[in-house]
C-alpha cells in the first residue's frame, strides 16, 4: 500500500487481533514482489487499488493462486481485479463489537515484518516484535526531545522502519500529530510544512540534497520546523542546509531495520551519526572491527579474537547480541537461512555472538561515529538498499547472460552509490534495448543499473568478490576504462562519452 493514513490503521488493527502484517515495498514488481508474498507464507493481501497492475503481473507469472485479495478503493468504485474483495464495503458490514482474540498477545511476540535487502539475493523479511517497535518509538520521542503538541512531517515510505516506527510510532504511542505525504516532492516540502504547522520533519540524505538544489524561495524560512531527524545528511552540505532553511536542530541517526547497533547524534556534530565515549563501550557493546577488503571476512589475531580498529581507522560495526533484549537481540529474518551470515560468533570469547551490520564506519578519538561505506553485496541508492545479487538475477533472466556482476559506484554530488553492471559479451550479441526494457519491467527505478559496462570477458583469476571490487574501483570513468560504458537515460542505455562523464563529475548532469 502507498503512503496514506489507512496504512497505519490497518496494520495496527491487524496486530490487535494477532495477525502479523508484512509491509511490502510497493515499488517491487514480478518475481521480487512474488517472493515477498511467498517468503512469509501470506494468507491474504491488502492493497490500494492503484497497485492492481503490479498484482496482475504476479498472477501472470503464476503467483497468488488462491490468495484472497482485499482492495482499498472508494465505496462507489469496484476493484480493478474482479476477484478482489472490496475492503471498504466489507468493513461497513463488519461488527463494531470487540473481536475475540484467540490468545493473549505478548510483549515479545511478532508485530510485523519489514523487508530489507539483507546482504544477498531477494528481499528478506526482517522480524519486528512489539517490544522493538515500542522501544524505537519511545526512544525516538525522548532522544529527540519531541513534545506531544508536535506535528511530524514525513514523506518517507511507511513500509520502511524510519517512516513507520520512528515517525508513525511516535504518533501512535504519544498522540503526536503526523502529516503524511504520499510521495516526496522537493517543491512542496516547505509548503507542506507551513500548511500543516509542522515542527519536526523526517529526512534521508537524498531529501536534503534535493531540497538544497531547489531555487531559493520565500518558503525556505517561513516554516516552524525546529528539528529534523533522519540519516544520510552529507557533511559537505550539512552547514549550508542548516543555514539556508534555519533548522536549529539536526539529529542524524544510524541503524538497520533488523540490526541492534542503533545510535543517534543529538548535539549537532556535523557529519556524525552517533556518539559513544570510549570509556562507555562496556555499557553499549558496539565495536568497529577490521575486515578483509577483498573477502569481507573479519580479520583475527593469533589468539583467534577479532581485531578492534584504532581511532580514525575504518571498520565494520558490530553489536553484541543479547537474547530477549528489546534492542540488542537479533531477531533475523523469516527465512532462517538468510540470518546466518549476519551473526559473528566467538568474536572476543568462546560462545559470544555479534550482529554484523555490513557497514563501514569510523570512530574518532572523542567517540563520534561517521558512516563511510556499505560493505558487501548491497549498496544504497535513492534512499533504498539494493541487493546486487537480485539485480544480477534479473539481468541473467532477461538476457540469459551468466557472466554479469553488479556493484555500486560513487557519483559526485549524490548520496550512496549508483548501480553499475559489468556484463561479458564476447560475441557482441547483446541488445541493450531489450536489456533496458527487461530491467525497467522487473526492477524498481532505484535498483536499475545506471551504468552498464560491456566486456569481452570477466576475469576469473581471483574470487568473485575480488573481481567485483576491482570493477567497483574503476567505476564509470571512461578516461581510464577501455571498455564501452553506457548510461541509462529514461528507459534506454546510451553510450557514455567523455563529455557526458565530465558533466556527471562536475555536477551538470543530475540524478
Amino acid at each position: 500500500m502507498e503512503n496514506r493514513p489507512e496504512y497505519l490503521c490497518i496494520w495496527l488493527g491487524l496486530s490487535k487481533i494477532g495477525v502479523v502484517a508484512a509491509l511490502t515495498n510497493y515499488n517491487l514488481r514480478l518475481q521480487p514482489l512474488r517472493h515477498c508474498f511467498e517468503a512469509v507464507n501470506c494468507k491474504a493481501i491488502i492493497y490500494n487499488d492503484e497497485l492492481s497492475p503490479a498484482l496482475k503481473e504476479v498472477m501472470e507469472i503464476g503467483g497468488l493462486v488462491g490468495t484472497p485479495l482485499y482492495s482499498l478503493c472508494s465505496l462507489n468504485e469496484m476493484p480493478t481485479i474482479p476477484s478482489a474483495i472490496h475492503l471498504g464495503k466489507t468493513l461497513e458490514q463488519a461488527l463494531d463489537t470487540q473481536p475475540i482474540v484467540p490468545s493473549k498477545i505478548e510483549f515479545q511476540d511478532k508485530l510485523f515484518y519489514i523487508y530489507t535487502s539483507g546482504t544477498t539475493g531477494l528481499p528478506k523479511a526482517a522480524v519486528i516484535k512489539h517490544s522493538r517497535y515500542l522501544m524505537a518509538a519511545v526512544g525516538n520521542f525522548y532522544m529527540h526531545g519531541l513534545r506531544k503538541d508536535e506535528v511530524i512531517y514525513t514523506a518517507l515510505p511507511l513500509y520502511h522502519g524510519a517512516g513507520n516506527m520512528l515517525g508513525g510510532g511516535v504518533a501512535l504511542c504519544f498522540g503526536v500529530s503526523m502529516a503524511i505525504r504520499k510521495k516526496f516532492s522537493a517543491s512542496n516540502f516547505w509548503k507542506d510544512c507551513i500548511r500543516y504547522d509542522v515542527t519536526a520533519a523526517q529526512y534521508i540524505g537524498e531529501i536534503c540534497r534535493y531540497l538544497i538544489a531547489q531555487p531559493p524561495s520565500p518558503y525556505d524560512k517561513s516554516h516552524k520546523v525546529r528539528i529534523m531527524f533522519g540519516n544520510g545528511l552529507r557533511r559537505e552540505i550539512w552547514p549550508d542546509f542548516v543555514k539556508r532553511f534555519n533548522i536549529p536542530q539536526i539529529n542524524e541517526l544510524y541503524g538497520a531495520t533488523e540490526g541492534n547497533c542503533n545510535m543517534v547524534n543529538i548535539d549537532n556534530k556535523v557529519g556524525a551519526v552517533g556518539f559513544l565515549p570510549w570509556y562507555l563501550s562496556w555499557l553499549i557493546p558496539y565495536q568497529l572491527i577490521k575486515v578483509d577488503e577483498a573477502t569481507g571476512e573479519p580479520i583475527r589475531g593469533k589468539n583467534g579474537k577479532v581485531l578492534i580498529c584504532e581511532p580514525d581507522e575504518p571498520g565494520e560495526l558490530i553489536g553484541k547480541i543479547q537474547k530477549n533484549h528489546p534492542i540488542r537481540d537479533y531477531l533475523g529474518y523469516a527465512d532462517k537461512n538468510s540470518s546466518k551470515g549476519k551473526v559473528l560468533e566467538n568474536a572476543f570469547k568462546k560462545g559470544d555472538a555479534y550482529f554484523r551490520s555490513g557497514d563501514i564506519l569510523v570512530r574518532d578519538i572523542f567517540g563520534y561515529f561517521y558512516f563511510k561505506d556499505r560493505k558487501g553485496d548491497t549498496f544504497r541508492w535513492k534512499g533504498e538498499n539494493v541487493s546486487t545479487a537480485e539485480v544480477e538475477s534479473v539481468i541473467s533472466s532477461v538476457y540469459g547472460l551468466k557472466d554479469a556482476v553488479v556493484y555500486g559506484v560513487e557519483v559526485p554530488g549524490t548520496e550512496g552509490r549508483a548501480g553499475m553492471a559489468a556484463i561479458a559479451d564476447p560475441d557482441g550479441s547483446i541488445d541493450l534495448d531489450v536489456l533496458a526494457q527487461g530491467i525497467s519491467k522487473a526492477l524498481p527505478s532505484y535498483a536499475r543499473p545506471l551504468f552498464i559496462r560491456i566486456l569481452h570477458q570477466i576475469e576469473k583469476t581471483g574470487t568473485y568478490k575480488l573481481q567485483k571490487l576491482e570493477y567497483q574501483k574503476q567505476g564509470f570513468d571512461v578516461t581510464k576504462v577501455e571498455d564501452k560504458v553506457y548510461l541509462l537515460k529514461g528507459t534506454s542505455y546510451v553510450l557514455l562519452t567523455q563529455t557526458m562523464h565530465t558533466d556527471i563529475v562536475e555536477g551538470r548532469m543530475k540524478f
